[in-house]
């Protein structure tokens, strides 16, 4: 009998082509859920929905599936592998109890594969590894699985065997037996290599076993591997062929033997994460939430902590294998569409935050671009086009300035302006063109200094503010701190001058965002009758501008950390580009023909390598990067951008402007 409470909630991983969306659809396909596993080169697939999706073959948005294995409720959660898309992922990770990570057999572990697990692991979710494709041509286990050990963790165990007959992949065998009633490890079950040597380093108890040659039973070495494994410490590794079907079935059966269940907390406060925004055809608004605490009926106020607002949910659909139907309630450890929540946005905390983990930090948009709308009528459509889209995926970062009638987006590469484009014509009947991507600096302090403004005219006004500004390392961000007595200035002005504070650092001297900073407010002043609430508005960009203009900025630029291989006859071709690129690197791996060369280089000069890179060694080049974070640019590398709005370093221009903008 179907048990409620018996669930897991799965995400699928995996670097582009490493066949998730197959995986996907053969599970619904054993489950029973569809009659046939649809086909990614024919369109026909579950949860590839976008006609983009169908006609590239890939996914670009985070679909979700349910299906029931065992009297057991599986949702599953097939992610983009695309790089360009990875905001998709970093949201999905965050209402995840478990993860499957796709390698393929062929290709091994890519870069996506790599920023993903790190992901995983700094959220501790526990992962099954799932090694793909083992009937191509070119497939090794060995290999990959020596890649896992030194790239992801020496804690991966092999838990099946695999049939090979000449090469060919014929299928395999289960090493796990959970019988507890078995009492060492040789009994029926062959044991799984290496796993006490592995409990060993982990576990005293095992360790004290293993030295002193102690038989342990087989059933206390699976509790043992069970509670590492829940732990996100060992991790599981199976072996198929998805676009056969072989080997799904038994990944199945990992998922409910080594994932772990929802928390189910009994009379705990509501507390739940929205992961998702969509348009529904019939509904409209459609909010994706997880549920941590507590349940949502149909007709329930629910208090957004994030924006510190109250909604009423109209409607809850819960996931019954590829349709939503209509629940009227969702409970603590389940996942929900809920409607009519018209203000609440991606990333909001519904009730209590405890409880709910942190988003990850993977995608990092570093290119911009403008848009621009074919017909010039249209302006207006295209405007609440692009922030529809936005309010889907707030990295997209809308900067729309009506005076110029100018669009800006931030993306993370050009795949993902090809989507845009088919989702503008598809969804919208937009037909728009881009400039092309221009790469996202940053600026820093160049020194420590004061910035001071004392804002008393023209009447009624009265904010007075010195700020202290000292340059960080690199990554620190922005730190604000407050020296202030609260008898000299207000805490409501001194808090409305700390949220001015990012807005006023959006650009620095030259236009770009200014970042690894610690700002420190050591002087403020309010008057009794002249003050009005908003001056602090006002006085905070002038204050912050004019310290900048005394400590002057540096410029930053992006670094990508790369892994490139290609032909050893290409070695030196190769070299020679990554020198001319600025790039820093380590000394070349030469190896079965092959030349490995890992290390850093800037977006700016590398952005059309690639292209360069498959002309030059006839394809046969590979190269993978991550973001890496900002340098400083060289000297002799300028990159201002056009400023947006008054420079209020032009007080006396920024101040009319800005109070009338207030005032109108």
């Amino acid at each position: 009998m179907l048990n409620e409470l018996n669930r897991r909630n799965i995400g699928i991983f995996a670097h582009v082509d490493a066949g998730k969306t197959t995986t996907t659809e053969h599970m619904l396909f054993e489950s029973g859920v569809v009659r046939s596993p649809g086909r990614v080169d024919d369109g026909t697939t579950a949860t590839d929905s976008l006609d983009i999706e169908k006609e590239r073959g890939i996914s670009v948005q985070a679909a979700m599936t349910s299906l029931i294995w065992k009297n057991t409720i599986i949702d599953l959660i097939d992610t983009p592998g695309h790089i360009d898309f990875s905001s998709e992922v970093e949201r999905t990770l965050r209402v995840m109890d478990g993860a499957i990570l796709i390698l393929s057999a062929v290709e091994g572990i890519q870069s996506q594969s790599e920023t993903i697990w790190h992901a995983l692991r700094s959220l501790r979710i526990p992962t099954i590894i799932y090694i793909n494709k083992m009937d191509r041509i070119g497939a090794s286990a060995p290999a990959v699985m020596e890649q896992i050990r030194s790239t992801l963790s020496p804690f991966a165990c092999e838990i099946q065997t695999y049939q090979l007959h000449e090469d060919t992949f014929h299928g395999i065998g289960s090493l796990w037996n959970n019988n507890h009633n078995q009492d060492t490890l040789s009994d029926h079950t062959p044991p799984i290599p290496g796993l006490v040597e592995l409990l060993a380093e982990l576990d005293e108890e095992v360790m004290e076993a293993y030295i002193q040659e102690t038989s342990l039973s087989q059933g206390d070495l699976n509790e043992a591997f069970l509670r590492y494994v829940h732990q996100g410490e060992m991790f599981p590794v199976c072996y198929g062929a998805s676009g056969k079907g072989i080997g799904v079935t038994a990944l199945l059966d990992a998922v409910l033997a080594f994932l772990p269940a929802p928390a189910q907390p009994v009379d705990s406060p509501v507390s739940g994460v929205v992961f998702k925004i969509e348009r529904d055809r019939t509904m409209g608004r459609t909010a994706y939430v997880r549920m941590y605490g507590g349940s949502l009926h149909n007709r329930d106020t629910i208090h957004n902590s994030t924006r510190e607002l109250e909604e009423k949910v109209t409607q809850i659909r819960r996931m019954d294998g590829r349709k939503w139907a209509d629940t009227g309630a969702v409970y603590a450890g389940q996942i929900a569409a809920l409607f009519g929540l018209s203000d609440t946005h991606v990333g909001d905390i519904i009730g209590n935050p405890e409880g709910v983990p942190p988003l990850p930090q993977m995608a990092v948009p570093l290119l911009t671009v403008q848009v621009h709308g074919k017909d010039p009528t249209r302006y207006p459509d295209l405007v609440a086009a692009l922030q529809e889209l936005t309010d889907e995926d707030p990295l997209l970062d809308l900067q729309w300035l009506p005076e110029e009638r100018e669009l800006h987006l931030k993306v993370m590469g050009t795949i993902q302006l090809e989507i845009l484009s088919s989702l503008l014509l598809s969804r919208f009947g937009l037909d728009v063109v881009f400039d092309p991507p221009s790469v996202i600096y940053k600026e820093t302090p160049r020194t420590a200094g004061e910035g001071y403004i004392a804002y008393t005219m023209p009447k009624p006004c009265w904010a007075i503010l010195r700020f202290k500004i000292e340059p960080l390392p690199r990554g620190s961000g922005l730190i604000y701190t407050s020296t202030v007595r609260t008898d000299h200035l207000l805490l409501r002005y001194q808090n409305e001058v700390e949220r001015r504070i990012p807005e006023a650092l959006s650009q620095g001297m030259l236009g770009w965002e200014v970042t690894d900073l610690r700002i420190t407010l050591v002087e403020g002043e309010h008057h009794v009758w002249h003050t009005h609430p908003l001056d602090f508005v006002v006085a905070t960009p002038m204050g912050i501008m004019d310290g900048l203009a005394r400590t002057g900025t540096t410029l930053l630029e992006p670094l990508l950390q790369f892994r490139l291989t290609v032909p050893e006859e290409y070695g030196g071709k190769a070299l020679s580009d990554l020198v001319h690129m600025r790039a820093t690197f380590e000394a070349p791996v030469i190896g079965s023909g092959r030349c490995m060369i890992e290390g850093l280089m800037p977006l700016a000069t590398s952005m059309d390598y690639p292209v360069k890179l498959r002309s030059e060694t006839g394809g046969r080049g590979v190269l993978t990067t991550s973001f890496a974070g900002y340098q400083d640019c060289p000297t002799d590398v300028n990159h201002a951008r056009k400023r947006r709005g008054v420079n209020p370093l032009d007080q006396s221009k920024y101040i009319l402007s800005v109070r009338n903008a207030i005032t109108s």
